[in-house]
């Protein structure tokens, strides 16, 4: 076997890192990261394709008008035609600004990746996705619930367009009344005829539920006539818009603000009707990340440019439908990855790897908007 020496020309190496055989060594292994942080990322939000989407550039804000309803009136022979003597249609904004920056990283030192048996930066890349996705939907989805809870920006005399719709879910004050599928199916429905009657378009009509409330519907499919599904076999257990009422498609999420908590709050507070065998027992090390409570004003203002609420406002909320009218995003920096190099790395003999976004989520249509409220007769105030 020949021995290679300093008169040897070099062996010439394949490089599977290196962009077409040349740079950094290492720079086609960050797609992996790239790849997965999106994927995590995609597959956990689903609040972002459900809601109006704008990207922001070369400015803190965007603007959104609202153009409210005009009337039809009969010509005068002889009378110039100059526009309506009502000055109408009366028109209106909403602005929503963007927050700051979002992130989420870790640190990956070298020395661990050597060790570690598994892909380390991919396990982290989706967590950090999720992170991200979390936040982005929970801001949404308040954005949504404030929506339904306000009169519309038009208020012209005359010219008043539909506010936010409140619908109890249930007729007593026990907030349990949210976890039975027929009390979901008659909301449903008045939801649908409120935006009916709202003149809201059909067209992207939504609903979210949290986990419990959506197998709940899930289990009455094939038994009551009310609900319709389009997809079944695996696809039903995927539980992604798979049960559909009154042409709302339905989907779960434990990022909608329920009972002032995300995701599952045991036990409620709101009282025990014996009556109704829908008490749900605490599953036992659920963890505090499953259902920490709202960040409210107090303790989550820093980089919080939009108002959101505070957790004691949404003590009764228990579900969401809405038109993607209701409420609008705004992107500033859509999600992306950034991985340190170079010196960097040499330096800390590892890589940060950063995952952010920068957006800012408002309500905009009242109109498209519909809280489902629970565990009391009084529909939950404005804020």
């Amino acid at each position: 076997m020949a021995h290679q020496n300093s008169n040897e020309p070099l062996a010439d190496l394949t490089r599977p890192g290196q962009a077409n055989s040349a740079g950094d060594a290492r720079a086609l292994y960050l797609k992996l990261f790239s790849g997965e942080m999106f994927k995590g990322f995609q597959n956990n939000a689903i609040a972002r394709d459900l809601v109006m989407r704008r990207t922001l550039k070369n400015g803190s804000s965007m603007q959104f008008i609202f153009t409210g309803r005009t009337t039809a009136e009969y010509h005068t022979p002889g009378n110039s035609i100059l526009g309506n003597s009502d000055g109408a249609p009366p028109v209106n904004e909403k602005t929503i600004t963007c927050d700051d920056l979002l992130i989420s990283s870790a640190f990956v030192y070298e020395l661990d990746e050597v060790l570690s048996h598994y892909d380390l930066r991919s396990e982290i890349s989706r967590k950090i996705g999720y992170a991200l996705a979390e936040k982005y939907d929970r801001l949404i989805f308040r954005a949504v619930t404030r929506a339904a809870r306000q009169a519309s920006p038009i208020t012209k005399a005359s010219f008043v367009e539909p506010g936010g719709t409140q619908i109890q879910v249930g007729a007593g004050s026990d907030f349990n009344d949210s976890l039975v599928a027929d009390n979901l199916v008659t909301a449903f429905y008045d939801a649908a005829a409120a935006m009916d009657e709202k003149g809201v378009s059909s067209d992207g009509r939504v609903g979210v539920l949290n986990p419990r409330q959506y197998y709940a519907l899930v289990r009455e499919v094939g038994n009551n006539a009310l609900i319709n599904r389009d997809e079944q076999g695996t696809a039903k257990q995927k539980g992604q818009g798979v049960v559909e009422i009154a042409g709302i498609k339905i989907y779960k999420s434990m990022n909608i603000p329920f009972a002032s908590r995300y995701g599952t709050k045991y036990t409620p507070d709101s009282g025990n009707d014996d009556t109704v065998d829908t008490n749900v027992t605490n599953p036992g090390n659920v963890g505090s990340f499953v259902s920490p409570a709202i960040e409210d004003a107090a303790n989550d203002v820093t980089g919080i440019q939009n108002e959101y609420g505070e957790e004691t406002e949404f003590a009764n909320s228990c579900g969401l439908i809405f038109q993607r009218e209701a409420a609008g995003v705004v992107e500033a920096i859509a999600p992306q990855v950034q991985v340190t190099s170079g010196d960097v790395s040499v330096i800390y003999q590892g890589d940060v790897i950063l995952g952010r976004l920068a957006m800012g989520a408002g309500a905009l249509n009242p109109a498209a908007a519909v809280e489902l409220f629970a565990g009391t007769t009084t529909k939950p105030s404005s804020f």
